[in-house]
């Protein structure tokens, strides 16, 4: 471990087995950083450690105090007073359905996982970055400033990142420590078969009478969200900003990912509330009623 470091910057990044997370990690590993590599399986720690030898897998479930107190100690142990010089928050879920038939602890589960345990990873991470001022990058999403719907607990929880990343870069201005927050949109990462998972564990769970009511615009939604992964941006795209939260002398606060997501945000400010909900009933393919 000690060869390992030997001058580097290292890095914490949980959610790193697959999609973005995986991807920055390669990124920020082929750019000389040590990169700790918070995975679910051994198996994926090992494809990444294939990848890069600056990656180190650390067994990380957020939601699981214990290994989150392991690598706090593993980190520590191995960065000694030099420190963090970044920690992206990357891991989360999708959980997808109607509110009104959305079994609670599934809504439970979201927050748990995109909200308290993006809190519970900064709290056991933020005195390693304090010895360094270094630089927190919460991975956040079009939907925590849009919110979509049957993604309302997906984007209820990206909403509160949103809110939680305001408080934290006033809270910890002492330190200098930033705080930036990555806006994506549609991207070409396994999240979308995720969501599309989510729906059919919600059939699982509810009757078919409750899933009939809804069965138009689930249809729908299912359709719209296969031609949305067929036009989403590359990873790369998203990769590219994480680096720059991390490295730029001027790191922005918030990094709207593409084009159509910056269109997007602009025109919400101004379009009334009953056009935006045309717009995205029409958007999605929703009936008309």
């Amino acid at each position: 471990m000690d060869q390992l470091l030997r001058g580097r910057p290292a890095v914490v990044i949980t959610g790193a087995s697959t999609g973005i997370g995986a991807a920055s990690a390669v990124e920020l590993a082929r750019r000389g950083f040590c990169v700790f590599a918070g995975v679910r399986k051994e198996s994926d720690g090992e494809r990444l450690k294939d990848q890069s030898p600056n990656i180190v897998p650390l067994l990380l479930d957020v939601t699981d105090a214990s290994q989150i107190a392991a690598a706090r100690e593993t980190v520590g142990l191995a960065v000694g007073d030099v420190g963090l010089v970044g920690l992206v928050n990357n891991a989360g879920i999708v959980v997808a359905g109607p509110l009104e038939i959305l079994p609670l602890d599934q809504f439970r589960l979201q927050l748990e996982v995109n909200v308290v345990g993006l809190i519970a990873i900064t709290q056991a991470f933020l005195p390693l970055l304090r010895k360094s001022q270094g630089r927190i990058v919460n991975m956040g999403s079009l939907n925590g400033r849009v919110a979509s719907p049957y993604l309302a607990p997906y984007s209820a929880s990206k909403h509160a990142l949103e809110a939680l990343s305001d408080a934290m870069r006033l809270e910890l201005r002492a330190w200098r420590i930033h705080v930036s927050v990555i806006e994506p949109g549609a991207t070409t990462t396994p999240i979308w078969d995720k969501s599309l998972a989510a729906t059919d564990v919600l059939a699982d769970k509810v009757s078919d009478d409750a899933l009939g009511l809804y069965k138009s615009d689930l249809d729908a939604m299912r359709q719209a969200t296969l031609k949305l992964a067929d036009s989403a941006l590359p990873v790369d795209t998203v990769v590219r900003c994480v680096v720059h939260a991390l490295t730029a002398k001027r790191p922005w606060t918030r990094y709207p990912v593409g084009l159509k997501v910056n269109l997007l945000l602009r025109a919400y400010k101004w379009v009334p509330d009953q056009i935006w909900d045309w717009m995205i009933q029409r958007s999605l393919g929703l009936p008309k009623v």
